[in-house]
């Protein structure tokens, strides 16, 4: 290969106007892959280019954000995550990739796997929430859902764990922002799920936007080479994020495109993507000594490797007609089941299940019959026409059993006038219940969209006052992209569904759940705050030495010119307390559920034993249903702090009325570990706490000893 052609296989564009112009670069071998191609016709003839008029013959490899679906939409990742089930995250991707590489797509940004613990932070959608090992187990399902048994498979497609690393942590949940995570905390917290999924074998990492102690993710040959590659022994390829090479500019980490260039690939990155640095500048830093060819021709191995695992030498063309893969129906029942087990039930006072007793229901609400914003952020395939929302599914399922009323009250969600609120206030004193869909459009989340309130928008608060004062009861299902503050309505409400943004099949799936043939089993994947003022707000936090003991005094308590008190000398606001409105693992069930007899089988163990927790769970309620069992552990003394809990394992238990089965746990004591002040990763010996319970801050604690 000549110079020339090694730098452009590190060259990726966005597809752009005629074939023609395109293919002029490609027959010079100036471009090895490309982005935002959907069509297969065109996909073809680029890739004709490549193969059949390049000197060298070499496949382009075409990329696309697939991240919750294709054509036939999931939950959102965020949404996914609160299924704690990895199987849906790994259908989620398997039939996402079978749809994008019928369309001659064979690799995905996906899966997003920062941890984030602000929910301001837009991106908080595509990620799978605040726990490292959540999102280590949901990443590794899409991983190897996206990349199937073989990369060679024609309906695989290379996974692309992002961004490297910590970008979720932004200052402030403000995008794009610098972080400050020291390397202690970035190995314990922020790199576990991008190691898992290495080793998983995800093909590719893209580099993230953010500077991390001063320093971008794209020029950081720690974490590119001395981490990546040299720790975890990865060998695909690194691509920066858009244009986050010459982005160094702006955040003043170089002077201009060429050190930008000169940096990126120093630190290990292989591939750019739309900035054209490395086409422009890398023949001139290699004549000038400053970057080695050597660099050069181990990029463009790492590219040309991942071309070879994924078959495009032997099979670089894709069949143009597709109408019996998008939406089939197989994929619209994944993607309902997804939908099902996705949605959290954060309140109940015994209205859901709707009974057959109700004749009426009013259904209320911007997001009702909003097929566009229902398939939530980074959606640039889906056909709302396919969509099928809460209105139609309630009429079309139910509509033989109950009068339904439709008055939405608002436009879209950030509807502030209040014209049509009447409506919908007399709608609901004719009915029996009221189902009021509300939360954020799909443009308010994702990348961008950083809010410094999380509250509804719009008149939508005002909409469920005016309902609930009519006095009949109140539903209230909640679509968005990240946790609300949500308090008020939901002391409002008789019953509270949070839905995220469900996807194509969110109507069904939400319709089936509110009148009982599905039975609620999400759970929380990130804290829920009480009020913005809480955030950072997160379950796996450390102790201070004045730890809150939740019998503080708070604000409305406070005698009028008390005297300057410390109440109490323990950390917490005295406006919200020191708990959140529901903490990480929480979600109800239309039954109940008893946790008895849990048992660990030692009490003493040594650091390459293995722990057995079991515990009986008993269905105690009418209705068969799953509950997410979690186990968490708390290393109660380190040479370093270390978190009140954290998640180890957790499983879904599917339980008829009266039945009772035993879960079992087997946690090998080298998952204890951490990296401790000596930056060594390590088991110390000394007491640890451990818990089987239904959420984050529920169930006894049990004890055990690891031994040195």
């Amino acid at each position: 290969m000549t110079l020339e052609e090694k730098i452009g296989q590190m060259n990726q564009i966005s597809s752009y106007g005629n074939i023609e112009d395109m293919g002029v670069l490609i027959k010079r071998g100036e471009i090895g892959s490309i982005l935002n191609e959907v069509d297969p016709v065109r996909v073809n003839a680029l890739q004709r280019v490549a193969v059949e008029e390049s000197r060298l013959g070499i496949p382009l490899l075409i990329a696309r954000d697939v991240i919750h679906g294709f054509k036939t939409i999931f939950p959102i990742p965020l949404g996914q995550a609160a299924s704690f089930n990895p199987g849906i995250a790994e259908e989620g991707a398997r039939i996402s990739a079978i749809e994008a590489s019928a369309a001659g797509i064979r690799w995905t940004f996906a899966p997003m796997i920062d941890i984030a613990r602000d929910p301001r932070w837009g991106r908080v959608a595509e990620g799978c929430g605040e726990d490292p090992y959540l999102t280590s187990v949901m990443g590794v399902a899409t991983v190897r859902g996206y990349q199937g048994e073989s990369l060679s498979d024609p309906t695989s497609i290379a996974a692309c764990p992002k961004h490297f690393v910590g970008y979720g942590a932004a200052e402030g949940g403000r995008d794009y922002n610098s972080t400050f995570i020291p390397e202690r905390q970035l190995r314990n917290v922020y790199l576990p799920p991008f190691e898992a999924a290495a080793k998983a074998g995800a093909a590719t990492y893209m580099t993230s936007f953010n500077d991390n102690d001063g320093v971008p993710s794209t020029g950081n040959k720690f974490i590119l080479q001395d981490v990546l590659r040299g720790e975890w022994g990865f060998d695909g390829f690194v691509v920066t994020d858009w244009a986050s090479a010459t982005e160094m500019i702006a955040h003043g980490f170089v002077a201009d495109a060429k050190e930008a260039a000169l940096k990126s690939v120093n630190a290990g990155v292989d591939m750019e993507m739309v900035s054209y640095s490395f086409v422009n500048y890398l023949p001139e830093l290699i004549k000038e000594g400053k970057v080695k060819e050597s660099a050069i021709n181990e990029a463009v191995r790492n590219i040309l490797r991942i071309k070879f695992r994924l078959g495009l030498f032997d099979h670089p063309y894709v069949r143009e007609t597709t109408e019996d893969i998008f939406y089939a129906e197989a994929h619209l029942e994944a993607a309902k089941r997804a939908a099902v087990e996705s949605a959290i039930l954060l309140k109940n006072e015994g209205i859901l299940p709707l009974k057959e007793s109700v004749c009426t229901v009013a259904v209320v609400g911007p997001l009702a019959d909003a097929p566009h914003e229902q398939l939530g952020t980074w959606i640039f395939d889906g056909d709302k026409n396919y969509t099928q929302t809460p209105l139609a599914a309630i009429r079309q399922l139910y509509g033989d059993r109950v009068e339904v009323i439709y008055e939405p009250g608002l436009s879209y969600s950030r509807d502030k006038s209040t014209e049509g609120i009447s409506r919908a206030v007399a709608a609901a004193a004719r009915a029996d219940v009221v189902l009021a869909f509300v939360g954020e459009e799909a443009i308010l989340s994702g990348e961008a969209h950083s809010l410094a309130d999380l509250h509804l928008q719009g008149a939508q608060s005002q909409l469920i006052e005016a309902v609930a004062a009519t006095g009949k009861p109140v539903v209230t299902v909640v679509m968005a992209g990240r946790p609300l503050t949500i308090g008020r309505q939901v002391e409002l409400s008789a019953a509270v569904l949070y839905a995220f943004h469900p996807g194509t099949m969110g109507g069904p799936a939400l319709a089936d759940l509110i009148f009982g043939k599905e039975v609620p089993s999400g759970k929380t994947p990130i804290t829920f705050p009480k009020m913005v003022g809480q955030i950072p707000v997160y379950y796996a936090h450390h102790n201070t030495g004045r730890p809150a003991s939740r019998t503080e005094t708070l604000i409305d308590d406070i005698p009028v010119e008390a005297g300057q008190t410390s109440l109490g000398n323990t950390s917490f606001y005295l406006d919200a307390g020191f708990d959140p409105l529901y903490p990480f693992g929480y979600g109800l069930s239309y039954t109940t559920f008893r946790y008895d007899n849990i048992r660990l089988s030692d009490s003493e163990l040594k650091k390459n034993d293995i722990l057995t927790v079991e515990c009986d769970i008993t269905n105690t309620g009418e209705y068969e249903g799953t509950e997410v069992v979690q186990l968490y552990v708390q290393d109660k003394v380190g040479s370093v702090t270390r978190p009140v809990k954290e998640l180890k394992r957790f499983t879904r238990v599917n339980l008829k009325p009266g039945e009772t089965r035993t879960v079992v746990f087997d946690l090998p004591v080298e998952e204890l570990a951490f990296w401790n002040i000596d930056m060594v990763r390590t088991v110390e010996p000394g007491d640890f706490g451990l818990w089987v319970a239904t959420h984050s801050q529920s169930g006894d604690e049990f004890s055990f000893k690891v031994m040195d």
